[in-house]
């Protein structure tokens, strides 16, 4: 076993490597541990250093820490044209994670590009196909046996092009990155929508659709919109009741969903350092309910303190020495600014539906009674790639041990999550899964679990109005159990655990009481819990595989047959002309998220065949022309039928279709099969009144169009029935919008104008049929 670190000389110049050896006395469990890191030569803050100096000079004014670190990422940081919200920047990012769900299409796609081995260090995590259903063990070897086909296909795949694989029952994606990957300046980006979790270890770690990651693991500039730059300052201390959590639960309710669109979050301010490195992942995590590019927290003591803990002291020397490149600039410039004090801050708790609906717990129990929301807590989940940290953990157990004490156990279901192997080991050692179980929770598998929908739950009927508590990211309708009637709350672990004690949903734990069996009434203490193990971490089971060096004989099958895997065919390239008269497949109404484009939950395992994942698209939706999902008229035939039974019929008759959609369409999660499947079904273009970041990208990669109306108020003028020609494209350009001729069914006809974000590079994706496409071109 053995590290590479640069020296500190050569770090200043950004060259230079010197083996540093693993002592052989180290225990088994600690070589375990260590083996899980790659070597640390890939950290070279001298590059980084040298980049900050030649745009700082550029600029002439002070740097926030987002600039810091994305502009010493640059491919060309001397000529590249930097203007905050409207250049395109060309990055050379310094690594790709991708999770099981997402991997399958990103491995397929690199695959199809021809290449030997990916060009940057890159991993998969096998978190998404693992269902909750009776406890850890079982739900994960039932898993193995399910999905044996994907696993074995990630594994050789990582095997043969150089790819890092963490086996199931390994943890969920965002934990392994802090504890194994995310370090002080990194740029790691991912193919989850919660990887800005490393923002908390004071990385910029973004989440992409498996496109992106492709370009990163081919070698090629990354291409990221300049970020402009929130500044959250934070002054006070965090005491009490209150968690990390309130921090982006507050912050979620300013900025709303779309708030932070097109930019990155930077925490900063006096108050930073009373927040733990964990702490501050879940607030970085959490970020992407607001839209944000990422968010990021400056470097300190509480970060060199983590990496101390997860066997990387090292990193944190180099991190000290580096320091002022990790830090924001005195006097640096936000776009805009929120202040939030600690001390005052109270504890919160979001939803139903959407998690910017932010409520403090004292006010949540009236409001549900005014709102007609069941004050029943059904079910209390803790854990998620958000909240399962060995503090999350300890503090919801000082909780459980109080109840404990006097008798009590949970009136609800209760379940908790371990974000990884190396959490559930220490836990388990420490006594708080105990704790835990002994309460009336369920430990789950290391895994996403009913956070992503992977829940078989029992306790409800499809339809029935029940209330759930998490301490989870999303809350969108039907997003943890496929029940749209479940009204999903999200908050700390700490209120979930009290919630899932009580009971009920107005339980104010800092003012009411609980009632033990023997009819004694106690309040709850504050809960409490140690930041990081006494005794470091277990390991636990060791779970990552390395690519071999020598990879020529290893075998990537894919079986023709398949139900859950498939061979990529190109898209067909643009043709040359306009786009005449294409259907409105639906028109949407409302929020359309990815799990409403692509719903997850049992679809999951279809990631990897794109055709059979292609029978969901759109089934969440809302059509405005009937307020029901997943029933469209067919325009060739007059008959409502299912939206991917009317695409497919559309698509099998030449003709081409449009999307209509709302506000911030394609909210939420990375997933690029959401742009993929409208593509493969014969979507030529998606017309809404603004798009999310991600899916806006991931829609482009495809060779569609993403188009966004001039004037919002056009969304009104199309009709369902409408055919709908996309005119300009033979003088497609940058900034210069398109134009969309729509015919009603009488016969007369408007025109309204339509914006869009395509860049050069872009424009070349969508006449070659997609960024793949183009990739081969160059070659």
């Amino acid at each position: 076993l053995q590290f590479y670190l640069l020296p500190l000389t050569s770090l200043a110049l950004g060259t230079g490597v010197r083996p540093f050896h693993v002592s052989t006395a180290l225990s088994a469990k600690a070589k375990v541990a260590m083996s899980r890191f790659e070597p640390s030569s890939a950290i070279n803050y001298g590059k980084m250093h040298e980049n900050i100096i030649t745009v700082r000079r550029r600029l002439n004014r002070p740097l926030t820490l987002s600039e810091k670190i994305v502009y010493g990422h640059l491919d060309d940081p001397a000529g590249q044209e930097i203007d905050r919200g409207r250049t395109y920047l060309r990055l050379r990012p310094d690594r790709v994670a991708m999770q099981d769900a997402t991997a399958q299409m990103a491995m397929l796609q690199f695959i199809s590009s021809g290449l030997p081995k990916v060009a940057v260090p890159s991993t998969i995590h096998c978190d998404h196909l693992i269902e909750a259903q009776i406890g850890g063990a079982q739900d994960l070897q039932r898993a193995k046996v399910i999905n044996q086909e994907v696993y074995n296909f990630l594994a050789s795949a990582g095997a043969k092009y150089g790819v890092g694989f963490w086996k199931p029952g390994s943890g969920i994606i965002h934990q392994i990155i802090l504890e194994n990957y995310a370090y002080p300046g990194v740029m790691l980006i991912g193919t989850d929508s919660h990887t800005p979790n490393g923002g908390g270890l004071g990385g910029i770690c973004i989440g992409v659709g498996g496109a992106d990651a492709v370009d990163v693991m081919a070698g090629i500039p990354w291409e990221l919109k300049c970020p402009k730059v929130i500044g959250v300052r934070l002054t006070g201390t965090l005491s009490g009741w209150t968690s990390p959590k309130d921090v982006i639960l507050k912050v979620a309710g300013i900025l709303t969903v779309k708030g932070g669109t097109g930019a990155i979050v930077e925490y900063h301010g006096p108050g930073v350092d009373s927040i733990s490195c964990t702490g501050m992942a879940t607030i970085c995590n959490m970020g992407a309910e607001i839209g944000a590019t990422t968010s990021v927290f400056p470097y300190n003591h509480r970060m060199k303190t983590y990496l101390d803990k997860t066997g990387r002291g090292e990193i944190g020397s180099l991190a000290d020495h580096f320091k002022d490149d990790l830090v924001p600039d005195e006097g640096c410039e936000y776009d805009q600014v929120i202040e939030i004090n600690l001390s005052e801050l109270k504890p919160h708790i979001n939803g139903p539906f959407t998690p910017d609906l932010a409520h403090p717990v004292s006010d949540i129990g009236a409001i549900a009674k005014k709102s007609g929301w069941p004050l029943e807590v059904k079910v209390g989940l803790i854990g998620s790639c958000t909240n399962s940290s060995y503090e999350d953990m300890g503090r919801a157990a000082s909780l459980a041990k109080q109840a404990l004490d006097k008798g009590l156990k949970c009136k609800a279901q209760f379940t908790v999550t371990p974000g990884s192997e190396q959490i559930r080991a220490t836990i388990e050692r420490d006594g708080y899964a105990k704790i835990l179980s002994e309460v009336g929770g369920i430990v789950l598998a290391n895994a996403c679990g009913p956070c992503i929908g992977q829940w078989d739950r029992k306790d409800v009927k499809k339809g029935e109005k029940n209330t759930i508590v998490t301490s989870f990211n999303r809350n969108f309708t039907a997003r943890n159990d496929a029940n749209p009637a479940t009204h999903a709350f999200v908050t700390s672990p700490e209120i979930v655990t009290a919630l899932a004690l009580a009971g009920t949903l107005d339980f104010n734990p800092e003012t009411d009481y609980l009632t033990a069996p023997n009819g004694e009434k106690f309040k709850l203490e504050p809960p409490s819990g140690d930041e990081l193990p006494s005794r470091d971490f277990d390991p636990g089971q060791d779970t990552y595989q390395h690519p071999p060096a020598e990879s020529s004989s290893v075998k990537v099958d894919v079986n023709p047959s398949s139900n859950r895997l498939q061979l990529l065919e190109p898209f067909d390239k643009w043709h040359g002309k306009d786009l005449e008269d294409m259907k409105v497949l639906i028109k949407v109404k409302g929020k359309c998220t990815t799990d409403h484009i692509s719903a997850a939950g049992p679809w999951l395992k279809f990631r990897g065949h794109l055709d059979n994942i292609s029978n969901n698209l759109l089934i969440g939706a809302v059509n405005i022309e009937n307020d029901a999902v997943n029933k469209v008229k067919n325009q060739l035939t007059g008959e409502y039928n299912g939206v991917p039974d009317v695409a497919r019929h559309y698509k099998a008759n030449g003709v081409n279709w449009v999307v209509v959609g709302d506000e911030n369409y394609g909210e939420g999660s990375s997933r690029e099969h959401a742009a993929l499947e409208p593509r493969h079904l014969g979507g030529r273009a998606i017309i809404v009144k603004s798009f999310a970041r991600i899916h806006e990208t991931n829609l482009k990669k495809q060779g569609l169009l993403p188009l966004t109306f001039a004037d919002p108020n056009d969304y009104d003028k199309i009709c369902p029935d409408d055919k709908i020609s996309i005119t300009g494209l033979s003088s497609f350009a940058p900034g210069k919008p398109l134009t969309a001729v729509i015919k009603h069914s009488d016969g007369s006809q408007q025109s309204i104008s339509l914006n869009h974000t395509f860049n050069e590079t872009q424009i070349q994706w969508f006449k070659a049929g997609s960024a793949l496409n183009r990739m081969k071109e160059l070659q």
